[in-house]
């Protein structure tokens, strides 16, 4: 069975609303491509998503296209044979996308952990610590050490934002929260009115939902992969500069900083709990340009479905 007609009746085989909205869609896609607009009056935003999330809606010119409109066609055909392995299809028909991580993003994750030895081990950071002062020693000898530490916490806020960005897709993962509130409301409206067969499909739904999510957890945490991947080797050279760590001592010659509120200390002195007065600079400056960044660059961090 072609792939675009197993997802249908994958679709409407666990949802049978799902038949109206994908009926819907073929009729308002006839002129070639549908926008949600055209169709917000008949579907939840959770069908809507759902269509683009299988790939039976795929990116158009302005809005979205069938992937396949006769396929899409004979996927609403009535056909008792397939109905015994509609379930066996449903996980194989999924549709991970960019889920799976490549092996530079396996490799990128191999190396994060081996450099958080550098964290703990004194001999792992003295190496790493060197490898960076190439780069990052005649910065600390034009200027001062806590300008040194703006001029690092704006490039890794700069790359943070951009690789977040890139890898992170947002529209998918707000379709994925509406799915998710789509389903709780009509969980709820069933448990009100009784429905037990109803609340079964949908509880079946709610796994199948759960599974996605965890493939949308794992992109999520790609990026993070490669922001640390490129910011513990900078912490771990500010830890190797001012000679943090039992034992440890500076390679860099460096004054007190005034904080707010806390006055002139040293960057080893412990201004915030335990935290020493490096970090918190560091902290406060990273947090600062990271908002400069997003605004400047109209990035928007927080998950939306079109």
């Amino acid at each position: 069975m072609a792939r675009i007609e197993s997802r249908v009746r994958d679709l409407v085989g666990s949802d049978a609303d799902m038949r109206a909205a994908v009926e819907t869609v073929l009729e308002r896609a006839d002129d070639g491509e549908v926008e949600w607009a055209d169709v917000r009056d008949e579907l939840t935003s959770g069908q809507w998503g759902r269509l683009i999330e299988k790939g039976i809606l795929v990116d158009g010119d302005e809005g979205f296209r069938l992937a396949d409109a006769a396929e899409t066609r004979a996927g609403l055909e009535d056909d008792t044979s397939d109905s015994g392995g509609s379930s066996s299809s449903s996980s194989a028909d999924t549709d991970t996308g960019d889920s799976s991580w490549s092996k530079y993003d396996k490799g990128a994750a191999v190396v994060t952990v081996g450099l958080f030895l550098g964290y703990s081990v004194a001999e792992v950071r003295n190496v790493i610590g060197g490898v960076m002062d190439v780069a990052l020693g005649p910065l600390a000898d034009m200027l001062p050490f806590y300008a040194v530490v703006m001029v690092l916490a704006l490039a890794t806020g700069l790359y943070s934002t951009l690789l977040q960005a890139n890898l992170m897709d947002m529209e998918k993962m707000g379709m994925y929260q509406e799915r998710m509130k789509d389903i709780q409301q009509r969980q709820k409206d069933a448990k009100e009115r009784g429905d037990d067969a109803a609340l079964e499909k949908i509880q079946e739904e709610q796994m199948e939902a759960m599974g996605d999510q965890m493939g949308m957890f794992k992109e999520q945490f790609r990026p993070m992969v490669w922001i640390m991947f490129l910011t513990i080797p900078v912490f771990l050279w500010m830890y190797w500069a001012i000679g943090v760590g039992g034992g440890s001592d500076p390679h860099i010659v460096t004054e007190n900083i005034v904080l707010p509120l806390v006055g002139s200390v040293e960057w080893k002195q412990g201004v915030i709990g335990p935290m020493q007065a490096w970090i918190v600079w560091y902290f406060l400056c990273s947090m600062g340009f990271t908002q400069i960044i997003r605004k400047s660059l109209n990035i928007d961090m927080s998950p939306s479905a079109s």
